[in-house]
């Protein structure tokens, strides 16, 4: 297997690698993985598809992102690498061998016509049970489930020619009916599954500890990765700030359920660009919280953005922010919810959704008035322990979400993508919209 170096993009074949102790032999840059060392050949990959990966979560490195960000991401692309089979060769391939295995049973028990009929009918119902298995199969990514829905289609076609013809040529007429019936339901079958919202809980590939070491072993050869943020930290002795300065007032805020992703806003200047404050509902950042409510306070036009995940904490946000006297209980504020709720998770197939039960137990224990805001499909899509993370998303595409629901948000009254789900009634004054998309 040949693997280029990313210093100076020489190919070096397994030998090359071997005879110089895992380094170019051109340059002499060590390789940072081995991917015919590897076990399980699903985590199999090399320097330059690690190198890929890392430029395009980045973009080409202009944005910061997360440990957990580059989890999902690196997960995906493990997933969506694999190469496709051409599984319709290997379908009449094996319906050669296995047809006739079949067929020298099936005649010794029925009639010729009937084995026949029953042989095919019985090997087409494996392929089709296959395909409708991992078409929801919480080890298969997003883009897996899509093919093997696509796949149920192709098969259904391929039934009712391969079906049809052999009834026409033999003249059994009850295969008409078997070909028809299974080819349809087949067919049917893909579209159903391609239509389905992404409810089943997905699986990793990758865990985070794998991932982190991936990146500390990456970074202790090529450098550090400038975009690679930090954990968060919470810095104990409040910062100074010039009074002209805190005398000012934000018109915006937008509060997120997690500090990392009010820090990856903050560390890709949404702050900045949007003139708003950015704080997250524990209290980060901590050396400026007080000081920034004091100012946000201040503002009788403040609009609040909640961003969050779509989960029980996720979805109480709203509320904790309207009712919590720390946060804007009993003022006339207008909050828009940019998401994720799950209403928008429900209306979309290509999400990472993943199931707890400890989420499950969490949701059934939300205050009445957060879960008299959501639908009953909402309510049923939480009981069952879904959630998904605002971490799931690249930055790129979380960044777009965020700006297009603060531009959106100019004139809500006469926005289609927003829904006034609260007119001072429940949470104590003020307006809250709901975004209904994500991206």
């Amino acid at each position: 297997m040949g693997m280029k170096c990313v210093q100076c993009n020489t190919d070096n074949n397994l030998r090359d690698r071997t005879s110089n102790s895992g380094r170019c032999k051109q340059c002499n840059h060590p390789f940072v993985f081995e991917p015919t060392t590897v076990t399980d050949k699903k985590l199999a990959f090399t320097d330059p598809f690690f190198k890929k990966a890392i430029e395009n979560i980045s973009s080409q490195n202009m944005l910061f992102f997360t440990h957990k960000q580059f989890l999902y991401f690196i997960d995906q692309k493990l997933k969506s690498r694999a190469p496709e089979i051409s599984w319709i060769l290997t379908y009449f391939f094996f319906s050669v061998f296995a047809g006739t295995f079949c067929l020298t049973f099936a005649i010794a028990i029925f009639p010729s016509q009937f084995a026949v009929i029953i042989t095919f009918a019985l090997y087409n119902l494996i392929w089709i049970w296959l395909f409708f298995h991992d078409s929801k199969s919480p080890d298969q990514g997003i883009r897996g489930r899509r093919n093997n829905a696509k796949n149920l289609q192709i098969l259904g076609g391929i039934i009712l020619v391969l079906g049809i013809s052999g009834s026409l040529i033999f003249d059994y007429s009850s295969g008409y009916i078997v070909a028809i019936t299974l080819g349809l339901f087949s067919y049917w079958l893909g579209i159903s599954q391609k239509k389905r919202p992404q409810i089943t809980g997905e699986g990793f590939l990758v865990n985070q500890a794998q991932s982190d070491k991936w990146l500390r072993d990456w970074q202790t050869v090529n450098g550090t990765l400038e975009k690679l943020l930090p954990a968060p930290r919470q810095e104990a002795l409040p910062a100074s700030i010039d009074r002209e300065v805190s005398a000012y007032s934000f018109d915006r805020a937008i509060i997120c359920d997690s500090d990392e992703i009010a820090q990856f806003l903050i560390a890709n200047n949404v702050h900045f660009e949007n003139n708003c404050a950015i704080l997250s509902i524990s209290g980060y950042p901590q050396s400026i919280f007080s000081t920034v409510i004091e100012m946000l306070r201040r503002n009788t036009d403040l609009k609040v953005y909640a961003l969050h995940n779509a989960s029980p904490a996720g979805v109480g946000l709203v509320h904790q922010l309207r009712t919590n006297p720390n946060w804007f209980a009993n003022q006339q504020v207008t909050i828009f919810d940019l998401g994720i709720s799950p209403r928008q998770i429900l209306a979309s197939r290509d999400m990472f959704v993943q199931q707890s039960q400890t989420i499950a137990q969490t949701a059934r224990q939300l205050p009445d008035a957060v879960r008299q805001s959501l639908t009953a499909e909402e309510l049923a899509w939480l009981d069952a322990g879904n959630f998904v993370e605002l971490e799931s998303f690249t930055p790129q595409r979380l960044l777009r979400v965020v700006n297009y629901g603060l531009a959106q948000s100019g004139d809500p009254q006469g926005n289609e993508g927003l829904i006034l789900v609260d007119d001072n009634v429940g949470y104590g004054g003020g307006y809250v919209f709901v975004s209904d998309s994500f991206g």
